[in-house]
């Protein structure tokens, strides 16, 4: 599934699209600032993968500072069978950027 631009989960999120967020980032990152997403740490994805299985066939967003954890969990992801799992281009420093 192709990524998505802060623009466009933005207006996802304003919208109120029914979808999974998940931040990959570490538990400070995330202290500091974030934007209501699930927290799973990119090291402990793997572990916690199994329970997200009821969004194995819905639309599941990832993000991380600027994206490059965030492709990393997305690949995993794909990997274990997620069908609809999408990278935040530019993650939180993209989004800071245009929103804050």
């Amino acid at each position: 599934m192709q990524d998505i631009t802060v623009e466009e989960l933005k207006q996802k999120l304003d919208n109120k699209e029914e979808l999974l967020l998940i931040d990959v980032r570490e538990d400070w990152e995330y202290q500091d600032f974030n934007i209501g997403a699930k927290l799973i740490p990119l090291g402990t994805l793997q572990g916690a993968v199994d329970d997200l299985d009821a969004w194995q066939n819905k639309e599941v967003v990832v993000l991380c500072k600027s994206g490059g954890r965030s492709a990393a969990a997305k690949d995993f992801m794909v990997k274990q069978g997620f069908a609809k799992v999408r990278n935040l281009l530019g993650g939180m420093v993209e989004w800071q950027a245009k929103f804050s």
